[in-house]
């Protein structure tokens, strides 16, 4: 029997790199509450065959491998760098080579990091959109970090560690099949 994984990706091609950072933050915690084994992969992992690919035929093996991690994730964790209001090229080119029905029904952890608080409704308006043409279960609880919640490139914001955790739990709840408790209407 093979392990659970969670596998975070990163949209961002640089070195260091915050969003990769808040990905790792969040694929260790989620791999540590769940027993689940964790990866974490970026657009620079991909190589030279990315770029220019126009199917996953067209990746050598190192891009074809880390397709085939996040596609048979049983957890993931999607973090992108805000550029002009969205996520960047490479990122959407990243899950424009996946299979329509590739992640359907699979738990998604949404995450951006951004200069100030102007972008933060990137995960609403263009991560969930995206996750929900694959008909992936992207979670309630999606998270922007700016680059005032990081120090030196390390998550230190309580606030959005808060949440990240949040977001952890709804994939724990997810992942098990239980619903979520509601809260009474006051």
């Amino acid at each position: 029997m093979s392990a659970y994984t969670v596998v975070g990706f990163s949209g961002n091609f640089t070195r260091p790199s915050k969003t990769r950072g808040f990905v790792d933050h969040v694929v260790r915690e989620a791999a540590a509450s769940l027993g689940y084994f964790p990866s974490v992969f970026d657009i620079q992992d991909l190589g030279p065959s990315f770029p220019g690919a126009k199917s996953p035929r067209d990746l050598d093996s190192q891009a074809g491998a880390i397709i085939d991690k996040v596609v048979s994730a049983d957890l993931l964790v999607i973090g992108t760098p805000t550029y002009k209001g969205s996520y960047t090229g490479l990122f959407k080119h990243f899950f424009d080579l996946l299979d329509p029905s590739a992640l359907k029904r699979k738990p998604v952890v949404l995450l951006a990091t951004g200069g100030g608080e102007r972008h933060s409704l990137i995960v609403e308006h263009q991560l969930r959109p995206l996750f929900g043409f694959f008909e992936a279960l992207a979670l309630p609880t999606a998270v922007y970090a700016s680059d005032r919640d990081f120090s030196e490139g390390v998550l230190v914001s309580e606030t959005i560690q808060a949440r990240a955790s949040q977001a952890v739990a709804e994939a724990g709840y997810a992942l098990s099949g239980r619903a979520q408790p509601r809260i009474a209407a006051e």
